[in-house]
């Protein structure tokens, strides 16, 4: 039940968003064992001229990034989960968009279990739920 926002430095096109949505799902899939059937994708196009690292816009560096910001709740996967992801997500994201500039970020947030859910119930709702129905 993620949701993940990715920005990217290219012009808008739909296959370049469905390539991305593809593979950000199929990661946190793998690395952060989230389900892909709730994991929603939204994907934000940035002209390079109005990105800047270090100064200078990304058009003037010859250069492009990406910046991936994913919700998940709180205590669901570890330090070593994460720091695989964040791994993960730059390499796909270099052989997507080619050689993605140092200043490209992931950023997972770790969301209270009480304050984050989807169909209007939380994630602490279903777990409680889930536990009454196995007793």
């Amino acid at each position: 039940m993620p949701i993940i926002n990715v920005s990217v430095t290219a012009t808008p096109d739909a296959a370049l968003s469905a390539r991305i949505a593809a593979e950000v799902t199929e990661l946190t899939r793998h690395h952060l064992r989230k389900d892909p059937a709730v994991t929603a994708v939204a994907v934000h196009y940035v002209d390079p001229v109005h990105w800047f690292a270090g100064g200078r816009s990304l058009a003037e560096q010859g250069a492009d990034t990406f910046w991936l910001d994913i919700k998940v709740v709180d205590g669901t996967n570890t330090k070593a989960e994460m720091a695989a992801y964040l791994e993960a997500v730059h390499a796909v994201m270099g052989r997507i968009l080619g050689a993605v500039h140092e200043e490209s970020y992931t950023l997972v947030h770790e969301v209270p279990a009480a304050a984050y859910g989807f169909g209007s119930l939380t994630q602490e709702f279903r777990f409680i739920k889930g536990r009454l129905e196995a007793a």
